[in-house]
């Protein structure tokens, strides 16, 4: 991403259709429903449910965020049946997916597909480039983003941790070079979340927990954190 260009905000983790109504109106790119095994996982049902109330606002002239659903080594008919009930924008993909499985994805649903990569919060070492086209180059072409996250062994990502920031430069050179956008999650927060932008500019950033107080989202949290990243 340029310097001066703004990355897009995406709020993960959403449960509340209040909360929803809340910060609708925000400068949001996407909206996450975590549909694996976590605190914040939803039914379909209830994405659905969210997913209504924003095609309502949307039918009343409201632009709003496209919905993602982060999902971890799902099989085909779990996304089929998902999918049916809650219409997603956006599919992600938070483990070890071949890039079969995310063209499969990409075709079958006419969704676009956000790979996460795992960073270890214990990993010093940079990758080099070429490293990191042996990791990713075979999902050109089948993902349209790729999304940087702090190592959870339990979840894959989403522990609310950050990792070694300065490995985002060589994942940005690939991503340039793929033509595909790269977002940063993992422990961002409105505390730090303007040190992120400022130092790599990245083409978005992604939270959840560093939204939310005792667990649930809180809505002065989020204003403030797409504040920091808008400069509004």
């Amino acid at each position: 991403m340029a310097v001066g260009t703004v990355p897009t905000v995406k709020i993960c983790g959403l449960q509340s259709v209040e909360v929803l109504k809340s910060i609708v109106h925000l400068p949001i790119a996407h909206i996450g429903f975590v549909f694996a095994p976590s605190k914040r996982q939803v039914t379909a049902e209830k994405a659905g449910e969210l997913i209504s109330f924003l095609k309502s606002e949307q039918a009343n002239g409201v632009s709003v965020p496209l919905t993602v659903g982060v999902f971890v080594n799902p099989s085909k008919e779990e996304l089929t049946d998902i999918l049916e009930v809650a219409p997603l924008d956006v599919v992600q993909l938070h483990s070890q997916e071949a890039p079969d499985f995310c063209r499969w994805v990409r075709d079958q649903f006419q969704v676009k597909v956000f790979k996460s990569v795992s960073i270890s919060k214990t990993e010093n070492k940079i990758p080099d480039l070429e490293d990191v086209a042996a990791q990713l180059d075979p999902y050109i072409g089948t993902v349209d983003a790729v999304l940087l996250d702090t190592f959870d062994p339990v979840y894959g990502g989403g522990s609310g941790k950050t990792f070694a920031w300065d490995c985002i430069p060589v994942y940005q050179e690939w991503a340039r070079s793929a033509g595909v956008s790269l977002l940063v999650a993992g422990g961002l927060g409105p505390d730090n979340v303007d040190q992120l932008v400022t130092a790599y500019y990245p083409d978005g950033v992604d939270v959840s927990s560093g939204v939310e107080t005792d667990g649930v989202k809180d809505i002065a949290k989020i204003t403030a954190f797409v504040e920091r990243v808008t400069r509004k």
